[in-house]
């Protein structure tokens, strides 16, 4: 039976609290020497790296991995000494810990995902009816995020939009549930693509820009509270039944969902019309680091399970096109339709959060 070595749960990262995971093998059970890896990754790729088949093909390439998870701009508070990479889940945070830690060279880049907002079948037709979004009948729905923002803008509430009534879970402010954007690269790369949305389709760049668009972001960000720290538990939230009606995941949570159980019930993919993809980026710490980043983007087996927990491998769309027929219900293959906001500046996007956050 195939199995994993390890799983450490509850290790405490400066910044918050991190889940562990510790991948591989026992080195007299394969009688193959393998090098042990240590990492900190973004918690939404914890399962791919406790997967037993990705713990296996790491072992045949000779790796045992040491993974502890930490919100994406949580890490550049980290103590990385001793560490082999970090792999944060874009490019705006890579890049500052590559600064701070002076990594020089292009950054690997293995896979990629784009933001999604989730939702149940009943809310879906509420926003479209009341043309905040495409109608999501046998394909995924389109969130139209210049009237969605216009909405929140408004304070609309849910009681408001024509079709409401119908549903008693839908009640309060209509809203998105998202990460918290100082710390979680997926709420600050709703605040990218909103704010480039908000300020006529034009990355915000200035400080004239940012006072212009600050109070609408912190609008997005106050209506909903406490914010979760991960994707990963507000996902799990949204799974079990609890929460808003709208939350904001990566595509590569909805697909791995998708691999473990083919009817996702009442679940409906809105994917935003202006939207910032996730590219997971590698910052290599070390040789050995650099090794293994370049593996995970060019080994078959490697990719291929990459798509199997959700991920978009670059370069090659018929990868995730294959795994994914039979899904497109909930799942966009091809990307059409969705416009990519470029990101601010990392000054700027954490201004932004900062604003946001009050």
């Amino acid at each position: 039976m195939r199995r994993i070595v390890g799983i450490v749960l509850a290790v405490l990262l400066l910044g918050g609290a991190a889940a562990a995971v510790v991948a591989g093998r026992d080195s007299e059970e394969t009688g193959t020497a393998t090098k042990t890896v240590r990492m900190v990754i973004g918690s939404e790729k914890a399962a791919s790296f406790a997967d037993p088949d990705v713990v296996e093909a790491l072992a045949a390439q000779g790796y045992t991995i040491e993974a502890e998870t930490s919100g994406s701009w949580a890490m550049e508070g980290l103590d990385l000494d001793g560490y082999d990479l970090a792999f944060p889940s874009s490019r705006a945070p890579a890049a500052e810990l590559a600064q701070k830690h002076g990594v020089r060279g292009i950054l690997p880049r293995p896979f990629y995902s784009p933001l999604v907002v989730v939702s149940r079948r009943g809310a879906a037709e509420v926003l479209a009816a009341n043309g905040l979004a495409t109608p999501a009948g046998r394909t995924p729905g389109t969130l139209k995020m210049d009237a969605y923002l216009d909405a929140a803008r408004r304070e609309r509430t849910w009681q408001q939009l024509k079709g409401s009534e119908r549903y008693g879970e839908l009640t309060g402010t209509l809203f998105i549930s998202s990460t918290d954007p100082q710390t979680s690269n997926s709420g600050a790369l709703y605040l990218a693509a909103a704010s480039y949305v908000a300020n006529g389709g034009k990355v915000v760049a200035s400080n004239a820009e940012v006072e212009r668009t600050a109070p609408l972001m912190r609008t997005l960000v106050s209506v909903q509270g406490a914010q979760q720290s991960s994707t990963d538990a507000a996902f799990r939230d949204f799974v079990s039944g609890a929460g808003n009606p709208l939350v904001l995941v990566y595509e590569s949570q909805v697909a791995a969902l998708l691999d473990e159980q083919q009817n996702a019930d009442d679940l409906v993919v809105l994917y935003p019309d202006t939207t910032v993809n996730s590219d997971h980026t590698v910052v290599p710490l070390t040789d050995d680091g650099r090794k293994l980043a370049e593996l995970l983007g060019s080994d078959p087996t490697l990719r291929k399970l990459a798509v199997r927990h959700g991920f978009r491998p670059q370069g090659a769309i018929t990868e995730f096109t294959a795994a994914t027929v039979g899904r497109t219900a909930y799942l966009k293959q091809q990307l059409t339709g969705v416009r990519q906001a470029p990101v601010p500046t990392s000054a700027v996007l954490r201004e932004l959060a900062r604003r946001a956050r009050g």
